[in-house]
């Protein structure tokens, strides 16, 4: 049981430093344009329960149980499939609604590509393109794209 928990926790702590996309249910951080995963996060300030500036055990079991809660909407201690796309669901449309909010310029509750290409989006677009364009001919071939996967240089680096 020991080693459970241990595993347990060290996986919380993978999800917060790496923003982990391996599993789909529990606590969403609110993301500014960084944010890089869409799995379970919860920032250090919110696993520190007692505001002491470092995380025990404890805190990092407890991180673990309420992302679990948090996705068993009946609390029979599993997550079905249901539960999981409910969960993903719910997060996606509160995502949306922080985009609509930060991007909808003409404030008809819906997303243009105009209005989503604006600033800070499209400048890390081009900067990913470019860096995937290894020959610096303006196109990425499939095997630039395969090259760039293998290195881990799909990711934004801002």
């Amino acid at each position: 049981m020991k080693k459970t928990t241990a595993l347990t926790a060290l996986a919380v702590a993978g999800m917060i430093a790496a923003g982990s996309s391996a599993m789909a249910f529990g606590g969403h951080k609110n993301h500014g344009e960084g944010h890089r995963g869409h799995g379970p996060q919860m920032n250090f300030e919110e696993l520190d329960t007692n505001a002491d500036g470092k995380l025990s055990k404890e805190e990092m079991q407890a991180g673990a149980k309420g992302m679990f809660g948090s996705a068993d909407a009946n609390a029979d201690g599993k997550i079905t499939k249901e539960e999981m796309v409910a969960a993903a669901s719910e997060r996606a449309a509160k995502r949306f609604d922080r985009m609509i909010e930060k991007h909808d310029a003409d404030k008809d509750g819906a997303l243009t590509m105009d209005e989503i290409k604006t600033g800070k989006r499209e400048a890390r677009m081009e900067k990913m393109f470019d860096r995937v364009d290894a020959d610096n001919d303006g196109f990425i071939t499939q095997e630039e794209m395969e090259n760039m996967r293998g290195k881990g240089k799909m990711r934004n680096k801002n």
